[in-house]
C-alpha cells in the first residue's frame, strides 16, 4: 500500500482568539489558551506533516478558509456532534485505511501514528486511549459500505471509549499507549511539567 492511501487527519478547532479550548480558557485564561492550541497544531503539523508514510489532512473547525493550510490538504468537519463531524470527514477521504487525532495531545509522535496504521492491516480499528475515558486517537480500516462506530456515543465524558468500543463488539481492535489530552489547567501543567 502507498503512502498517499494512508490517510492521517487531525481535528482541531481553528486557532483564534475565544474559539475552541474554552475549559483550558476558563483555568488560563484566552490568551494562553490560544497560544496552546496554536503550539500544539503546529507541532503536530510539522512533526506528522512531512512523514512520507502517510498524506496529511487537516480538519478545521470552524469550516471558513484557512489561508495558512496547504492546498488539497483542508476538508471541512460541518455540523453537528463529533460522531457526525468525524464521520462526515472519513467519508470524504480516497480509499485507504485512516488515523484521526485531536491537536491538544502534543505528545503524540510519528511512531505512534505508524503503530496505529500497523495495527489496521490485521485489525479493524485502533484507538489512543485518554485516562479520561476518551481518546486521543481512532484509526479504521475502513471498507466500502461498513457503518462507523460512532452511534449513541457519548462524547466528553467518560463513557466515549467504551460506548465506541462497544460499537465495534467483535472484532479485532488494538489499543496503543495512553495519552492525556490538554483539557484544562492541571493538565497544561502536567504537559509543560514533562516539558521540563
Amino acid at each position: 500500500m502507498t503512502a498517499r492511501a494512508r490517510h492521517l487527519v487531525i481535528f482541531a478547532r481553528r486557532p483564534q482568539l475565544g474559539i475552541g479550548k474554552r475549559r483550558l480558557a476558563a483555568d488560563v485564561g484566552d490568551v494562553e489558551a490560544l497560544r496552546f492550541a496554536r503550539g500544539a497544531l503546529d507541532r503536530l503539523v510539522r512533526s506528522l506533516g512531512r512523514d512520507p508514510r502517510w498524506r496529511l489532512w487537516l480538519a478545521v473547525t470552524p469550516d471558513r478558509p484557512l489561508d495558512w493550510v496547504p492546498a488539497g490538504t483542508a476538508l471541512p468537519q460541518g455540523t453537528g456532534d463529533l460522531g457526525q463531524r468525524l464521520t462526515r470527514v472519513i467519508k470524504a477521504l480516497p480509499r485507504g485505511p485512516v488515523v484521526i487525532l485531536g491537536s491538544d495531545t502534543p505528545t503524540v509522535t510519528r511512531a505512534d501514528v505508524a503503530a496505529a496504521f500497523r495495527a489496521l492491516g490485521p485489525d479493524r480499528a485502533v484507538f489512543g486511549p485518554a485516562p479520561d475515558g476518551g481518546y486521543w486517537l481512532i484509526g479504521l480500516r475502513r471498507s466500502p459500505g461498513e457503518r462507523l462506530p460512532f452511534d449513541g456515543v457519548r462524547w466528553s465524558t467518560a463513557n466515549a471509549l467504551a460506548d465506541t468500543l462497544a460499537n465495534l463488539d467483535g472484532c479485532r481492535i488494538t489499543l496503543l499507549r495512553e495519552q492525556e489530552d490538554v483539557d484544562d489547567g492541571p493538565a497544561l501543567r502536567r504537559w509543560r511539567a514533562r516539558q521540563t
